[in-house]
């Protein structure tokens, strides 16, 4: 046994149980008889409940089922395609080959389609992928970073690739806009979290936009510098362990949000942000060279020279204390994945068969303010910050209660009189998991807010992207849109504590 193509035995099942201690797994309700193939006298495939394990005279190892990502049987032989680390940061394609004999053949197969079943689980298997490369994400490299971890990777795994370079700001939403929602089930976003944004923006201007939000689900391969989607959804920076996530991942019902300022009307799918972190974030666009440590630069900056951005806030709340927000993540995280949208999902969003996007409950930015929601002070904002995702960067989990799908945006205010070492605090704190406690940190579970700037200029962000400095509304529509996710149900990050 080997990773090579020069092994000659022939693979034959055996009726052999597996025990106990050759799979780890004592209680595995998964093994049975079927589930061990023996390609030589002295080698042995079991399927686990987690992983195959390859059993020799010499070695015991494993590889785990989430990690295989093809099989096949053929005239030709026995060949299992699986993502082996390659590094501490990355994983590439690797093959186990055997032969088999063609009256073997119907056995082996039978072997195959029940690893292939354990190893993908709910997920698609073969998906069709259009993947969009944005050549100027990031330090200008995600191109040849595709070509070189990912492309492998989807290919091995026999997914479908229709690749496009954008061409300019803006081209992923008209490619979105214009795209054949039943060739394929996913849009692959090689980028920062721009291309997303414009994905998603794009479907919606589809006349079918809530099913083409539906159907086509958005991932990405990161090539930016905070890269929130792929961190969320896959758990990772890395382009090739992301592309595994991707061959893996679940179909997720997600809530998007809609923004209106003046006639427009846009959708948010990670965050939106006005004061000291939208500052820290679209004011150093001119240094992107530095990656995720322009963010840093940018807050301390800006912490040095202002603190204040007064404006005026009202919120639609739904849960307004800590302790309940912890308590409505873990009793949505108990509930386990559920990976179809829910009656009262569709019942909010309408009949997908009427044109464009759901109906906006509250209005735009310019009705009349609804009589129950909540003013809240913002003669003295800080930080004005709401969130769909949890992470907005690598180890920033702004936003720990945040969930996919429970149709809340997680709502941060912080008061900018607070001292600058109490800022600073709260700034180290992200990464530590105790930002969530500090009783300076206002949060809020809304499902809609309106701000008014005070001031003539400035910057407010959503999804990292600029937008006008002026009244923006905000809303959420449980459901709307689909991603690839690890889990199928929550975020890669750990929840509040």
């Amino acid at each position: 046994m080997a990773d090579t193509d020069t092994d000659t035995d022939t693979a034959r099942v055996t009726d052999f149980t597996a025990s106990s201690d050759a799979v780890g797994q004592s209680d595995s309700p998964l093994l049975d008889n079927d589930m061990t193939l023996v390609p030589e006298e002295d080698v042995s495939l079991t399927l686990g409940s987690d992983s195959l394990l390859i059993l020799d005279t010499k070695t015991t190892h494993a590889i785990a089922l989430y990690n295989v990502l093809d099989a096949t049987c053929s005239p030709q032989g026995l060949r299992i395609t699986y993502a082996k680390p390659a590094s501490k940061e990355d994983v590439a394609v690797a093959y186990l080959d055997y032969s088999v004999e063609a009256r073997e053949q119907p056995k082996v197969e039978g072997w195959v389609g029940r690893l292939l079943s354990l190893a993908y689980g709910e997920a698609q298997r073969h998906k069709r992928l259009k993947v969009l490369i944005s050549p100027a994400s990031g330090k200008g490299t995600i191109k040849s970073l595709y070509t070189r971890y990912a492309e492998p990777i989807l290919t091995a795994a026999r997914c479908h690739i229709d690749q496009e370079v954008t061409q300019y700001s803006g081209h992923a939403r008209e490619i979105a806009a214009q795209i054949d929602v039943d060739s394929y089930d996913a849009i692959v976003c090689c980028s920062g979290d721009g291309l997303p944004y414009e994905v998603f923006n794009g479907l919606a201007q589809k006349p079918n936009a809530r099913q083409a939000l539906e159907k086509i689900a958005v991932a990405m391969i990161p090539g930016g510098s905070g890269n929130a989607m792929a961190w969320n959804l896959c758990g990772t920076g890395s382009v090739s362990v992301a592309a595994l996530a991707i061959v893996k991942g679940l179909r997720t019902p997600f809530d998007l949000v809609s923004v209106t300022q003046g006639n427009t009307r846009t959708l948010s799918f990670l965050s939106q942000s006005f004061g000291i972190v939208a500052e820290a974030d679209l004011g150093t666009d001119d240094i992107r060279w530095m990656g995720a440590h322009r963010f840093t630069y940018g807050f301390l900056k800006r912490l040095l020279r202002n603190t204040v951005w007064p404006c005026e806030v009202a919120v639609k709340t739904e849960i307004a204390d800590k302790q309940a927000i912890k308590d409505h993540y873990r009793a949505y995280a108990a509930r386990g994945p559920s990976l179809k949208r829910e009656s009262n999902d569709l019942a909010a969003l309408g009949d997908d068969s009427e044109e464009g996007l759901p109906p906006l409950r509250y209005g735009t930015v310019q009705d009349k303010l609804p009589p129950d929601w909540e003013v809240i002070p913002g003669e003295q904002m800080g930080n004005f910050y709401a969130g769909k995702m949890a992470i907005m960067t690598k180890d920033t989990n702004f936003f720990p209660a945040s969930l996919p799908h429970d149709g809340l945006m997680d709502l941060v205010t912080i008061d900018g009189t607070v001292s600058r070492l109490t800022s600073l605090q709260m700034m180290t704190s992200v990464a530590s998991g105790e930002f969530f406690d500090m009783p300076d940190v206002h949060v809020r579970k809304v499902s809609a807010y309106r701000l008014s700037p005070r001031d003539k200029e400035g910057y407010i962000s959503i999804d990292g992207e600029r937008v006008p400095f002026e009244p923006l509304q905000a809303e959420v529509h449980k459901g709307l849109g689909t991603v690839l996710s690890k889990s199928g149900h929550l975020y890669e990050v750990d929840g509040p504590k």
